[in-house]
């Protein structure tokens, strides 16, 4: 496969070839992609995948890369990022919006419209594709509370329409996790609320996120799920890592479940240090930590 015959095929698509990944990701970490496709509609979606799998040529789907490393020998084969699909509509109290939207954008849209249920989300930067898959939450709400479908394009290239029922929401999981496909959009259903409770829940919640996350580095957001019966920060602290440094990458000073990029950090600096302190936390605690970061592509 090269770059003039995918053109050819897809030319109203924006094609990049050996693309560095590290321009996308939030970590701003991560090896090229030897082809990123930019799909606009749920149909150029299709008709990318249906491409790949006539051709034998592996693909993945990156969300907006938020909560994601990319390892520094990048990703073979073809890397879709639908960040060009973000259409919007709001019909009374349901939000449809395709799965390149950022949830941020998500929840400000829906307090605009006097919608409550979506404040927990008004700092997560993640795309809706991205957020349905790993039931994104924050303070106290998730996805799975306010999700009714999603539109979804299955292993064998079909889009069927995914209800609640089917999606076997839990902590940070959905029934996605376990196969191979795209989000294409997603409905919420929402209420009605009183603009000023809206207004001022988004702005406490937008306070308290700005007072307690590392927002002036990059980072890949919460590195962590949260343990049963812990915090991952507090762990983090007790074991005495906060502050570490690891080639460029740093367990942040202002919250210890993130890992920041301070000095021109490698995905493999990041990676290292995630297993070192899953490693310090197992031998000090006996506890666990899983991963909620995606971590894919090649060494």
């Amino acid at each position: 496969m090269d770059n003039a015959r995918l053109t050819m095929e897809f030319p109203n698509m924006e094609i990049l070839t050996h693309e560095p990944l590290m321009k996308y990701t939030y970590t701003k970490t991560g090896g090229p992609a030897d082809y990123l496709i930019f799909p606009k509609t749920k149909h150029e979606v299709e008709q990318v995948v249906q491409y790949c799998k006539t051709h034998n040529v592996p693909w993945i789907v990156l969300g907006n890369a938020s909560n994601l490393i990319v390892r520094d020998g990048g990703i073979r084969g073809v890397v879709l990022m639908l960040t060009k699909m973000k259409t919007m509509t709001i019909e009374h109290t349901m939000i449809t919006v395709e799965a390149g939207a950022r949830l941020i954008d998500v929840s400000k849209a829906a307090a605009k419209h006097t919608l409550t249920g979506l404040e927990f989300a008004c700092g997560i930067p993640g795309s809706i594709g991205g957020a349905v898959y790993m039931n994104a939450g924050a303070y106290g709400g998730e996805i799975k509370d306010v999700f009714v479908s999603c539109e979804y394009l299955d292993e064998t290239g079909e889009i069927q329409t995914l209800m609640l029922d089917e999606m076997d929401f839990s902590y940070r999981h959905s029934a996605l996790q376990e196969q191979k496909g795209i989000i294409l959009s997603v409905t919420f259903a929402l209420k009605i609320g009183e603009q000023i409770t809206i207004d001022e829940k988004v702005q406490e919640l937008t306070r308290l996120r700005e007072e307690k996350q590392p927002l002036e580095y990059p980072s890949c957001g919460s590195v962590f799920k949260r343990p049963e019966g812990h915090f991952t920060g507090k762990l983090i602290q007790d074991a005495k890592l906060q502050g570490m440094i690891l080639g460029g990458a740093q367990i942040s000073m202002k919250h210890a479940g993130f890992i920041v990029n301070i000095d021109h950090a490698t995905a493999t600096d990041y990676i290292q240090l995630i297993a070192h302190i899953k490693k310090v936390i197992k031998e000090q605690f006996d506890v666990t930590l899983e991963t909620e970061v995606r971590i894919i592509g090649e060494q």
